[in-house]
């Protein structure tokens, strides 16, 4: 997994809730970050990386409860639905889908995600 491009942690634990930080669609794997291809492919990594923050706490894509998807480019969002679903199946998040301007590296999407862990299942 990549390291965080900023003094950020990419994920925060408070009580049952996980918090990951904005994900871009970066290339596993040692030296500089590399973005993976377009914007569906760099949205279905993002959320692979989410979901690795995820299971280090003892949660899946089936505890995400909200997500955010930035991108700059709302055309795309036919594509990026396609990746959504891929990586969700039939859970259905809320979502907020964002057209903006920039992202980091020149990303084409970022994806937040906040999940909630059943504690019960956890401890």
């Amino acid at each position: 997994m990549a390291a965080p491009l900023g003094p950020y942690s990419p994920v925060v634990a408070a009580g049952p809730w996980l918090v990951c930080s904005g994900q871009l669609g970066i290339e596993a794997g040692s030296g500089p970050p590399q973005l993976v291809g377009g914007a569906a492919a760099q949205l279905s990594r993002a959320l692979a990386s989410a979901g690795e923050l995820l299971a280090e706490h003892g949660a899946t894509s089936e505890d995400v409860v909200k997500t955010t998807v930035f991108t700059t480019d709302l055309g795309e969002a036919a594509s990026l639905n396609e990746a959504y679903v891929s990586f969700f199946g039939d859970h259905r998040p809320a979502r907020s889908m964002v057209g903006v301007a920039a992202l980091p590296l020149g990303a084409l999407v970022e994806v937040e995600v906040w999940a909630y862990r059943d504690v019960d299942r956890t401890s």
